[in-house]
């Protein structure tokens, strides 16, 4: 069975910071990491794969800095990875990035399941997996919480909702998207470090993707970020003086004047 997983390099959530006058995000100065809800795809598909056996294939599309994240990848446990590169991708919204990520896919031919985090730290849209199931014509379901049954044509899995959780059964080969109540993602070995660090990633661009140059990039973008922007803080407090019983005393007025 060939798993693949879809990760994406990200800024470091607790740097994250945007320039005032530009109203974009500043990425100078602030490290890159794999998208944490991408941890939870990787360690199940490598669980899934130590179970069951088979491969796995992580994808990530984005600069060539974007290795790491396939390297880091390889050091848990996964296979190989492919990094998808090319200027005619850069600016690509949730759209166009589905079609390049399912064109790759489709090149690699024997996929059985796709597994992808629930979203990605810098975006929270949640729309590539089901988009890249759309694409490639595939079942999907999101918010896998737990994966119950997989065999070479099905998979039954839970699915979190707001009031509990869904038993679902779909047939391979599908995309998941899942939580992280799904498990909890290992830390590379030192083995895996070592093969990681010499690991060859291929790294393929739109030629060998054979892409419709319309539908990539800012070509293939229906939808575009006009203005980002970080809401003023207003924080005003007081202190309130004097002994628990007098502190408590004011607390009451005050929420009573509210």
């Amino acid at each position: 069975m060939h798993i693949v997983v879809c990760v994406k390099q990200v800024p470091d959530p607790s740097q994250a910071r945007i320039d005032r006058d530009t109203g974009l995000v500043i990425r100078e100065g602030v490290d890159k990491i794999t998208n944490p809800f991408d941890l939870y795809a990787l360690e199940e598909a490598i669980r899934l794969k130590e179970s069951f056996g088979g491969q796995v294939t992580a994808i990530s599309m984005g600069p060539p800095a974007a290795k790491e994240v396939l390297k880091d990848a390889i050091a848990m446990g996964v296979d190989s990875g492919i990094l998808l590169s090319d200027r005619q991708f850069a600016g690509a919204d949730t759209l166009a990035t589905s079609y390049t990520l399912a064109q790759a896919i489709r090149k690699l031919g024997d996929v059985a399941l796709i597994i992808c985090g629930k979203q990605a730290a810098d975006g929270d849209t949640a729309q590539v997996g089901p988009g890249l199931a759309a694409n490639l014509d595939f079942s999907h379901v999101t918010q896998v919480r737990k994966i119950r049954q997989l065999n070479s044509t099905e998979t039954v899995v839970e699915r979190l909702t707001d009031t509990g959780y869904e038993v679902l059964g779909l047939r391979l080969p599908a995309v998941i998207t899942v939580v992280k109540e799904i498990n909890e993602p290992r830390l590379p070995g030192l083995r895996g470090m070592m093969r990681a660090k010499k690991a060859e990633i291929p790294l393929w661009d739109s030629q060998v993707l054979d892409v419709d140059p319309k539908r990539v990039g800012l070509n293939g973008s229906p939808t575009q970020v006009w203005r980002t922007f970080e809401p003023a803080r207003h924080q005003k407090g007081e202190m309130l003086v004097g002994s628990p019983s007098e502190q408590a005393a004011l607390l009451l007025d005050r929420l009573r004047s509210l």
